[in-house]
């Protein structure tokens, strides 16, 4: 692997030689032509990266296998030529397509009680809700990013976006844990495809300077979720059930995919060749012999197993420490448009503000001072948050506090890693690379969901955050040592 500055706009240059027997030449490219046919090399010009809307007219682009991809939807002007309003609708897009996709999935924490008094499951079972869907979702992901590097993300957002609406959708006929449980692998299946997309379309869109803004604005729909969509969806599974939340993020989501459709356009960028499963696995089993790929997949691994053992139990824990969970505004229970905010509503929509605020500030932070200075003083503080909080909870207000500073740290560190993760590989694989990474995260999100239930079980929530400490500590260190810090996007070099 072999880096170099050169006048390619501060891009990375890997070269990609044909296989060859001698190791030093082996050693020196690591980063191998992923996909292409025996022998053939490219390079790949930073100004690929430069263009979030390449220009139609423009002979050379409407010539480019890449460029008419397939009818008007797929041409689009050049950036310069944009209007800010365009451009504005497309980030929007993107957004609401990641404000519903992580509302929906981090909503099934807060109503996990709701879920259990309503069906009469107990706190273990339950667990398997997010660890099916976890799992399902990685899955989905890995078989996704080989094929959005082919057909182009635009079309990959709009199958996904269509795919959930209509899953989400059923979660209004479960009426059984065997029916919920089933909807849950269809929204898994469908938050699979759209894993990658929205980051992977932001590295093909937006140069790698501008990486880390673009890509906290987009991100910012989780947090998002957190102010808005997650207590508005504990407000309403509270007043009506545990199904009313998921039918309105259904309908949500549809509104995302018809601005998809109707806005959003297919980047100029270099595609894969072929699509084939022996390609797509020769693919991943190339990305995986990288070192940096390798080293940025186990720190999403260890990010995600953290956060669920530290967070899918929290609700019942909370529950158990503070029985009543009416918020009470001068004596009288707070009501908003007609719903009551509880105790937990009220928690995640704190924590939530805070991860708005932050997010987009970190990923512009971060495009000025480095990505791992960020990453690593989160880790740092979120060691410290997770041994701590079962002995600073003692009063509802300091579990304000500890829950704020949880994801104020995790808003830091998210924005940071996924634009630094976006030039670790070239751009043509790109897709498959941060699906590969996505998909990982979610095993470590369920195994982090599994684990958390039998420690909840039998130890005590306690154990779950200790067990959560540990693991960002080991994160921490893999950081510091392995973790590289990008000048700018890697390319291939002939």
């Amino acid at each position: 692997r072999v880096p170099t500055a050169g006048a390619d706009g501060g891009c990375r240059r890997i070269r990609l030689p044909a296989p060859s027997p001698h190791p030093a030449e082996r050693h020196r490219a690591r980063i191998r032509a992923i996909g292409e046919p025996a022998g053939a090399t490219r390079r790949l010009s930073v100004a690929t990266t430069t263009s979030l809307l390449p220009d139609s007219h423009d002979p050379e682009v409407a010539a480019s296998p890449t460029g008419a991809s397939g009818g008007p939807a797929d041409a689009a002007p050049h950036l310069a030529a944009a209007s800010p309003p365009r451009a504005g609708l497309i980030l929007f897009a993107l957004w609401l397509m990641v404000f519903t996709a992580a509302s929906q999935t981090i909503l099934i924490t807060p109503i996990l009680p709701i879920i259990g008094e309503e069906l009469g499951m107990g706190p273990g079972p339950l667990g398997w809700l997010v660890s099916l869907y976890s799992w399902v979702l990685a899955a989905a992901a890995v078989v996704m990013g080989p094929v959005s590097d082919r057909i182009g993300r635009r079309r990959v957002l709009l199958l996904g976006s269509g795919w959930l609406a209509a899953a989400l959708a059923l979660h209004g006929l479960a009426d059984s844990y065997g029916m919920l449980l089933a909807a849950r692998v269809l929204a898994g299946a469908g938050g699979g495809m759209l894993s990658g997309a929205a980051v992977s379309y932001v590295g093909d869109a937006f140069p790698y300077a501008r990486r880390g803004w673009a890509t906290g604005w987009v991100m910012s729909g989780v947090p998002f979720g957190l102010v808005l969509g997650v207590p508005m969806g504990r407000m309403l599974a509270v007043a009506s059930g545990y199904k009313l939340p998921f039918l309105v993020f259904a309908g949500v989501m549809a509104a995302a995919f018809v601005l998809i459709l109707t806005v959003v356009p297919q980047p100029d960028i270099e595609r894969s060749e072929t699509l084939t499963l022996r390609g797509a696995l020769r693919q991943y089993g190339a990305l995986l012999r990288l070192r940096d790929a390798q080293v940025a997949s186990l720190l999403y691994f260890l990010m995600y197993l953290s956060l669920g053992l530290l967070l899918f139990y929290l609700p019942y824990w909370l529950t158990e420490q503070f029985p009543d969970l009416t918020v009470r505004v001068f004596g009288e229970p707070l009501v908003l448009l007609g719903l009551p905010v509880d105790f937990i509503a009220s928690l995640f929509l704190v924590g939530g503000v805070a991860s708005v605020l932050v997010s987009p500030r970190a990923g512009a932070l971060s495009d000025t001072i480095g990505r791992k200075p960020l990453i690593l003083a989160s880790c740092v503080g979120l060691v410290v948050v997770s041994v701590a909080m079962t002995y600073v909870v003692r009063e509802r207000w300091s579990a304000y506090a500890v829950y704020l500073a949880i994801m104020t740290l995790f808003a830091m560190r998210m924005s940071p890693l996924q634009a630094l993760m976006t030039a670790i590989v070239p751009e043509r694989v790109r897709g498959s690379f941060l699906s590969m990474a996505i998909a990982v995260g979610q095993v470590g999100t369920g195994i982090g969901a599994t684990l958390a239930g039998a420690l909840y079980e039998g130890a005590g929530y306690r154990a779950a955050t200790f067990a959560s400490g540990a693991v960002v500590l080991a994160m921490t260190v893999l950081v510091w040592l392995a973790l590289p810090e990008p000048e700018g996007d890697a390319v291939e070099a002939a």
